[in-house]
């Protein structure tokens, strides 16, 4: 009898839906302390599979009976093993189909507000990354904002929508995931427009995207507002007056890093002006939405992640700072590892290197780390 297999999405409405779930990680305890799969409802076991390979015995006083029971591996070949035991061992256990990899890739379209003119705004969460992407659509007419690497993700959910995509941004030059703003523009012939400052090395043709820029999708109006500090051209969004996408400037429990092409000491002070001057300038009201979350408290109860401005002014300890050589300290001293193979990725998304998938996959295998902490 075969072990039944979870999808990753199966897990991710799991994870949004705070259901109790354990979930037994075998592989090393590196890998596992690196990244793993997180909510808020989630119990672990950390037990290498190879320490498992003469029977499960010793770890069976451990799991509980109250929970669901799944296991996860890097690729699903050894959760399949170590499931199969523990079915014979008496417990209904499941594991994760295509192991953590397929965790990383796994994507939520989560609609997110109402748009002028019947228009809608859809937030893509990959909750195995953190990485969050962005839809318009009003009229006939898309944008993509900040896409990963799944293109067809966005375009058959266009399709599905009916809806043509006609332009696509990225609020800067990505360090940790690989972009698929490129792709998706190719693609669908649609606009690609990328922050000139963060592209004097790319070698493909864009759209500068500059500061004050406004693009019109149907009744939708979108306007760009330079905010540097994560990188040098970092560009946020104003979305028909009524949300901002700040990309990886501003989260809802941190802020952006400024080290990711190694001049930390140079753009903290771009990433404070934009925080406590170009931001303070806007309406509280504005409704944010970044590029990545950082923990899964983050997670709203409909699993989008979105907060009022005023409320991150109020909440975020990144924007109350007062005394500016604190705040300079702060950011450089509490910086997190560099995201895996983040020189790489910046050569993929600067058009100077096309891995493969297998490569692809493996570069972006881990969690996202844009964030001071």
């Amino acid at each position: 009898m075969m072990v039944k297999a979870w999808t990753a999405a199966q897990v991710a409405r799991k994870v949004t839906d705070n259901e109790n779930v354990f979930i037994l990680d075998v592989r090393n305890k590196e890998a596992f302390e690196d990244w793993k799969i997180e909510g808020k409802q989630i119990a672990y076991l950390n037990m290498p599979y190879f320490e498992l390979l003469d029977g499960v015995e010793e770890i069976l006083p451990q799991i509980p009976t109250d929970r669901e029971l799944l296991v996860v591996c890097a690729k699903e070949g050894s959760s399949i093993m170590i499931a199969q035991m523990l079915e014979e061992a008496g417990h209904e256990v499941a594991y994760l189909e295509g192991g953590m990899k397929s965790w990383s890739m796994h994507i939520e379209p989560i609609k997110v507000g109402d748009l002028t003119g019947g228009g809608e705004l859809y937030q893509f969460v990959r909750l195995g990354k953190g990485c969050l992407s962005y839809m318009v659509l009003a009229n006939g007419e898309a944008a993509v904002i900040d896409a990963v690497r799944f293109t067809d993700i966005f375009v058959d959910f266009a399709k599905e929508k009916n809806v043509k995509i006609t332009h696509v941004f990225d609020t800067h030059l990505h360090a940790d995931h690989i972009s698929g703003g490129r792709q998706i523009a190719m693609t669908t012939g649609a606009t690609y427009y990328l922050p000139p400052k963060d592209a004097e090395e790319v070698v493909f043709d864009f759209e500068d995207l500059m500061d004050g820029l406004k693009v019109q999708i149907g009744s939708v109006t979108i306007e760009a507002l330079y905010s540097p500090g994560h990188t040098i051209g970092s560009t946020s969004f104003v979305i028909d007056d009524g949300y901002l996408l700040t990309g990886d400037i501003l989260f809802i429990d941190s802020i952006g890093r400024p080290d990711l092409a190694g001049l930390a000491e140079d753009w903290v002070g771009d990433l404070r002006t934009t925080l406590y001057e170009r931001y303070r300038e806007l309406l509280d009201e504005l409704v944010v939405l970044p590029a990545h979350f950082m923990i899964m408290e983050e997670l709203n109860v409909d699993g989008s992640v979105a907060k009022r401005l005023g409320d991150l002014f109020a909440e975020n300890h990144g924007l109350n700072i007062e005394d500016t050589d604190e705040f300079r300290t702060t950011v450089t001293d509490n910086l997190p590892p560099q995201p895996n193979a983040y020189k790489q990725i910046r050569q993929v998304n600067m058009g100077k290197w096309k891995p493969n998938v297998d490569e692809q996959t493996e570069m972006e295998i881990g969690p996202n780390r844009c964030a001071v902490r």
